[in-house]
């Protein structure tokens, strides 16, 4: 299996690849699709690795995040290595769900801080285009499905291995 630099180097090749093709076709990189398929691109290959689910400490997604990087371990404990966090499509549901579990917490926690020194907080969510979530999306699936194959993890693998006589 690649090691966790081979995988980034795999999908920072794409990822060039896809640019050049997409500014020599005339597109910009300031459009607001453009930017957030790499930006979640690029988040899914560095901070949210499907390797997210090692729990051993040293990996080098969970180090990326600092000290916030304690925060995975529960994820690790929860998803063996190449189990259900290694799928093509709930694998990178799971880590968008645990982040977004993360986020609430967090909010909650600032929210009461917030309260309880006689503040008040109100947050407004960014201004993006409606598609610019979808580009996103896809910018952060692809850049996992290039992890997976990677790995040697192809969209059939969990059908092969429910055919299979037992």
């Amino acid at each position: 299996m690649p090691s966790g630099r081979v995988h980034e180097a795999i999908n920072l090749t794409a990822l060039g690849g896809g640019a050049v093709l997409y500014l020599a076709h005339g597109g910009a990189p300031e459009e607001p699709r453009a930017l957030a398929f790499a930006l979640a691109y690029l988040a899914g290959t560095f901070l949210l690795s499907p390797d997210l689910d090692l729990s051993e400490k040293g990996v080098r997604a969970q180090r990326r995040w600092g000290v916030l990087g304690v925060l995975w371990r529960p994820y690790g404990w929860l998803f063996r290595h190449r189990g259900l966090s290694h799928t093509w499509v709930v694998g990178p549901l799971t880590r968008l769900g645990y982040l977004a579990g993360l986020v609430l917490v967090g909010f909650f926690l600032l929210q009461g801080l917030v309260r309880y020194l006689g503040a008040d907080l109100r947050l407004a969510p960014p201004a993006w285009p409606r598609e610019a979530l979808g580009w996103g999306l896809l910018g952060y699936y692809l850049s996992q499905w290039l992890h997976l194959v990677a790995d040697g993890i192809w969209p059939d693998h969990d059908l092969r291995r429910l055919r299979r006589p037992r």
